[in-house]
């Protein structure tokens, strides 16, 4: 159900807000379609495809949908026009994680899953696996999102909310925070991108 209202986005689109205050290009496009979907009309054979692959919602009380797509998009452009109200802001939906840190959702969700246990024998093992099995320009997106989440994720409660929501099943190493843990695993990035080898002693 909608639960925005002209003052007041609701959880969702507050979600969605954050999301293009780190891409803009996204709201500017989110308007757009808004705007042509309203000026066809939800009815209409123009965008009948693109209204059938929309999840059905319903308005609140005493608005239609129409209207409730265009507080949706006043919301939008308003925070176009200042987002340094929505920046910075830490995600507080499991998928605003997975839409601003995608490389790191590959390589939680992919490599240290709740399965960890029964396909590796190490940490090292898995990130071994990880590098060896993903293209160079995925591990510098990656090597990019690690700094950026820890700023992001002041709070060690906010972290381990985030790498749960990025798909991360387990814990770090034995002995190791989860912060210095993130930190050991762009040092091992950094090195196999550099073409030098990783010592014994990286985790």
């Amino acid at each position: 159900m909608f639960t925005d209202t002209p003052s007041i986005p609701g959880p969702a689109l507050r979600g969605y807000l954050r999301v293009i205050s780190r891409f803009p290009e996204r709201g500017v496009r989110a308007v757009q379609e808004i705007d042509d979907l309203l000026a066809a009309g939800l009815f209409s054979s123009e965008v009948a495809d693109e209204v059938n692959l929309m999840p059905r919602v319903r308005p609140v009380e005493g608005k239609s949908v129409e209207e409730c797509l265009s507080i949706a998009r006043d919301h939008i452009r308003a925070a176009l026009r200042n987002p340094q109200n929505h920046a910075g802001q830490v995600p507080q939906m499991e998928w605003e994680w997975e839409d601003a840190f995608p490389s790191l959702g590959e390589l939680m969700g992919g490599y240290f899953h709740q399965d960890f246990p029964h396909e590796y024998s190490s940490h090292r093992e898995a990130i071994d696996d990880y590098l060896q099995g993903m293209p160079d320009e995925d591990l510098h997106r990656a090597l990019l999102e690690i700094p950026e989440l820890l700023a992001m994720a002041e709070s060690d409660e906010d972290l381990t909310r985030a790498v749960r929501a990025l798909g991360m099943g387990v814990r770090p190493p034995n002995g190791v925070s989860l912060r210095q843990w993130l930190l050991d695993v762009a040092h091992i990035i950094r090195r196999h991108l550099g073409g030098r080898p990783v010592g014994d002693g990286d985790r």
